[in-house]
């Protein structure tokens, strides 16, 4: 039997073990449109079961020596590794990503686990001054239940990097995979902590529409939320959190810039370009959405990037050698189009691309922009690179922060000047000499305005604070003596 076998998950839902559930969906190739088996649906009545046990294996599980849940993590990255080519294929086929990509975020899911295994040994209190005769303390505890709702785009990574830490610390998980990625998104990390050791009812896998993802934020059981997905869904969330008195950890999109500096090599930094634009189709938060070049550049690295555009093929990744798979779906398909076409219509210049391709669309570059126009406001979570040009450094600030969202910046060139445009900067992450996706499972990860809440995954300090409350521990000698 394969980790993925459709006779253990198909049709069922998780949480002491695989069940049957009460709902259920096709899972569907975006590139071709055929069946890839049949996923379980949870309700909003199941997810509230799902809470209490939660809850009540919670406890067990954070008493667990830290070794123990330690090797369990170590366990998992294993098992990434063990079963590397089988997630690769339903990252795939499922998910629409090109074979480097599907490899890439089962790497980075890999290096997740492990570097979540060293969290249950982390230092996780201090010793604190006292005005009495006492011992003062913090110590970190769990959280209690996290609820995990992940997107469809890197289904696999943008779940694990809450579920692995939220777990390593103690916390017992609601996940909510995005229907269209249930099997790579919530299948798999449910199938690898099983066979990991994970003890029953500690993770519970609860695909479903928006009324699950409702219950998921409401059940009392719930004290943190981590989301991952769109601006409108994350406000939504942490305003229902907040009437709750939840923590909401929101990463939310991003329209992200590269700035190309004069004197920048062209051709390596429309290769950076591209890279940022097109990678898995632009369905990254971290894209990088708009090009910001120098007028001394602008022409040249225009050119460049359209002649690169032009040459990367679209198809379907399962059974052809392309660089863009398919758009998840028609209705962000046709969003995409949409877009390109209502700027064009608006007086932008098509450089290349801008043609749907069966179920994919063509790398697009775009010039003779202005920043009102929807290809330069919004997130297009399309292969579409728009360029427009600034004279000044100052220039260049004022554009990359004329956004509402402050997620990932690039800047390409000579250091000393990005290293002082970095300084007038709004964005949670900025790299210098490199485009505007990167991701590590041990570097903090967030955004600024409306791209989130600041960095709430990656790396001990910031998953500690993500997913354990504070606690202070007070001890004497002897019993303290009052006025009463």
């Amino acid at each position: 039997m394969t980790l993925l076998d459709s006779d253990v998950w198909s049709k069922k839902i998780f949480g002491d073990g695989w069940t049957a559930a009460t709902r259920e969906q096709p899972v569907v190739e975006p590139a071709t449109g055929d069946g890839l088996g049949t996923v379980g649906l949870a309700t909003a009545e199941e997810v509230g079961r799902a809470a209490a046990r939660a809850a009540e294996a919670q406890r067990a599980w954070a008493a667990v020596p830290a070794q123990a849940r330690a090797a369990v993590l170590r366990r998992a990255g294993e098992l990434f590794t063990e079963h590397a080519a089988e997630i690769e294929d339903w990252l795939v086929r499922e998910a629409g990503s090109v074979r480097a990509k599907a490899r890439f975020e089962v790497g980075l899911a890999r290096g997740e686990c492990f570097e979540c295994a060293a969290l249950p040994t982390y230092p996780q209190g201090e010793v604190l001054a006292s005005e009495d005769p006492r011992w003062s303390f913090t110590r970190r505890r769990p959280a209690g239940v996290v609820s995990v709702i992940a997107p469809f785009n890197f289904p696999l990574l943008l779940g694990l990097r809450s579920v692995a830490p939220a777990l390593a610390l103690g916390n017992a998980v609601l996940l909510k995979p995005d229907p269209r990625t249930a099997v790579s998104g919530g299948v798999v990390i449910a199938r690898v902590f099983e066979e990991a050791g994970l003890p029953s009812g500690v993770l519970h896998l609860l695909p479903g529409d928006g009324s699950v993802g409702e219950a998921v934020v409401e059940a009392p059981e719930v004290r943190v939320v981590s989301f991952t997905g769109s601006t409108p869904v994350g406000r939504a969330i942490g305003e229902r959190a907040g009437r709750l008195l939840k923590r909401a950890h929101l990463e939310l999109g991003g329209n992200n810039a590269l700035v190309v500096l004069p004197g920048a090599d062209a051709g390596k930094a429309a290769s950076a370009g591209a890279f940022g634009s097109y990678l898995h189709q632009g369905q990254i938060c971290m894209t990088t959405g708009r090009h910001v070049v120098h007028e001394s550049l602008l022409e040249e690295y225009t050119a460049a990037l359209a002649a690169k555009a032009r040459a990367l093929p679209v198809g379907d990744p399962a059974r052809e050698d392309v660089a863009l798979g398919p758009i998840i779906d028609r209705r962000q398909l046709e969003r995409v189009h949409g877009t390109v076409t209502e700027s064009v219509a608006a007086g932008a210049t098509l450089a290349a691309g801008g043609e749907i391709v069966g179920a994919g669309y063509r790398a697009t570059v775009l010039t003779d922009l202005t920043t009102d126009m929807p290809a330069w406001r919004e997130e297009i979570f399309g292969p579409v690179a728009p360029v427009i040009g600034f004279s000044t450094p100052e220039e260049a600030a004022r554009i990359v922060n004329d956004c509402e969202y402050g997620l990932s910046v690039g800047i390409l060139g000579d250091v000393g000047t990005a290293m002082r445009l970095a300084d007038r900067i709004d964005s949670g992450k900025v790299h210098i000499n490199e485009q505007t996706v990167g991701d590590e499972p041990h570097a903090p990860f967030g955004g600024v305005k409306a791209s989130g809440t600041g960095s709430r995954f990656g790396g001990a300090a910031a998953n500690v604070e993500a997913f354990t409350e504070t606690q202070w521990l007070t001890v004497r000698p002897d019993i303290a003596e009052y006025p009463f």
